[in-house]
């Protein structure tokens, strides 16, 4: 097979010692800068791209693939050990992640998530090596009826599954997507929900949201209840970097499920990985519960972290590809690296592979290698990283304060960033406090834009018949398949509803 010798070629000039190196090198410098709370993967490879100006092309783009996985790798270490995750991709992983942490098993998650990565962008990167043809193929038949769609679907799908109660899901979402209109609309340039504050012009910023809720929000929560539930906040790390065999085991369908979903999204100008890893994690938790999985949600399960962070570095892998077949970036990631390959006069695109080969595919070869020496470098790490949750608690979540406070300034250096943050942390706590899911709110500030102006493209395209949005066999079968799952969510709420009813009912006799 042709891929299969320009890969092995790409192999012979990506071993050798200088290039292994700069792999090394990228993979540290983009773990350590993604592990930092409010920067993430796409601020590693922002930052770290004038280090390699110096650079030939051929040694810098080996450099920014151990820079690229890195960040995507560090990005959800900040999320599983202070529920603070560097990048909204990583926020699925944060959920059942920091659940793992704070009952004793940090280093086990820290593993569980190092080598869902690695299978993610083993298996998404194999792909596109071999099936690149067929997936952009696949890829351009996407219109912005489709596009809306997979918005829908996504929103019905994270509201009804990752909620217990549809309704609350459904509000958090309603919340989600009041946030994303925030800011300048636009099409006809009028300003939406900005109280006539020149800093909200531009909208409110997914890492100030992030932040708010999950960092913000898990200290108010934790402040709340010092007293009331001081047992809660004794975390501790066993430090081992390993799973055994039976945590591997229960892991590995759901990397395998994670990878399955993340893999088609990277083609697609679609949320970027948040997603996938919203879908994964749903798919798990339904799962968990037809299972009777009592570790979902409570004490943090395995799969719960193991699909989302495969899904997202499945969607990373493929998103690499569809950036260098297509030219299309389909990510911020993507996007900067894009601006690399214009910085050195090159132009992704079909041409590129015809024109500079011998870069390509040894690019795609140290995609190979750097995942496996970010799988090492990750593992052999966890001990250090677990470490942290050993700090004392008044100090632990101080810190997580100033990390996020600084995390929100660094965005654009605004006091209003700082005032939301604090407001969106009091928001969190009383989400946490009236169980109402965060997952809904995030997904819809993160596709509400996408979904409105792919509808108004859509519906102007059309001249206002809405029957476009209905209007292909793709976008039939996406609200087919979603009316079949909404269907299947509530029957399974209705069939644990009277399960629980009927539980209650003996117990309340035998109390009277």
């Amino acid at each position: 097979m042709e891929q299969l010798q320009l890969l092995l070629e790409g192999f012979g000039a990506a071993l050798t010692p200088a290039n292994l190196l700069f792999v090394f090198i990228g993979a540290v410098l983009g773990t350590a800068v993604g592990v930092l709370p409010g920067l993430g993967s796409s601020m590693a490879v922002a930052l770290l791209l004038p280090i390699t100006f110096s650079l030939d092309p051929t040694a810098a783009f080996i450099m920014f693939a151990g820079v690229y996985f890195g960040g995507l790798f560090g990005d959800s270490t900040a999320g599983i050990l202070l529920n603070t995750p560097g990048q909204s991709s990583a926020i699925a992983s944060t959920f059942e992640g920091h659940r793992m942490a704070k009952s004793g098993r940090a280093a086990a998650a820290l593993a569980t998530a190092a080598i869902g990565a690695f299978i993610g962008g083993l298996i998404s990167t194999t792909i596109v090596v071999f099936f690149s043809p067929y997936l952009v193929r696949l890829a351009t038949m996407f219109g912005p009826a489709e596009y809306f769609a997979l918005a829908v679907f996504a929103f019905i799908a994270v509201s009804s599954v990752v909620s217990e109660s549809v309704v609350r899901g459904l509000a958090s979402l309603g919340i989600g997507v009041s946030l994303a209109f925030v800011g300048i609309d636009g099409p006809s340039g009028t300003s939406r929900f900005t109280f006539d504050v020149p800093q909200l012009f531009d909208g409110i910023n997914i890492v100030v949201i992030t932040i708010g809720l999950l960092a913000l929000g898990e200290v108010f929560h934790v402040a709340s209840r010092i007293h009331r539930d001081p047992e809660s906040l004794k975390v501790s790390s066993e430090g081992i970097a390993r799973l055994s065999r039976k945590d591997f085991r229960a892991a590995l369908p759901a990397w395998l499920r994670g990878a399955a979903f993340g893999a088609p999204f990277g083609l697609i100008p679609a949320g970027g990985a948040e997603v996938p890893t919203f879908l994964a994690y749903g798919t798990e938790k339904r799962l968990a519960t037809m299972r009777g999985d009592k570790e979902f949600g409570t004490v943090g399960s395995i799969r719960g972290l193991a699909a989302p962070e495969a899904a997202g570095n499945a969607t990373a892998g493929t998103a690499m590809g569809t950036m260098l077949a297509l030219g299309l970036p389909v990510s911020a990631t993507a996007a900067i690296m894009l601006a690399a390959f214009q910085q050195y006069g090159l132009q992704p695109g079909p041409l590129l592979f015809e024109r500079s080969g011998d870069l390509v595919w040894t690019l795609l070869a140290s995609l190979f290698i750097g995942l496996v020496v970010l799988l090492v470098i990750n593992l052999l790490a966890a001990p250090a990283w677990a470490r942290l949750l050993r700090v004392p608690q008044h100090y632990l979540y101080a810190g997580i304060t100033v990390i996020a406070m600084f995390g929100a300034y660094a965005i654009s250096a605004s006091l209003v960033d700082l005032i939301i943050l604090i407001v969106l942390g009091f928001l969190g706590l009383l989400m946490r406090r009236y169980a109402i899911p965060v997952a809904p709110l995030l997904i819809g500030v993160i596709l509400g834009p996408l979904a409105e102006t792919e509808l108004r493209r859509a519906l102007a395209v059309a001249d206002g018949d809405a029957a476009v949005l209905v209007g292909s066999p793709l976008t039939i079968g996406i609200y087919a398949v979603l009316a079949i799952a909404v269907l299947f969510t509530i029957v399974q709420h209705f069939r644990h509803s009277q399960s629980t009813k009927k539980q209650q009912g003996p117990a309340l006799t035998e109390a009277v």
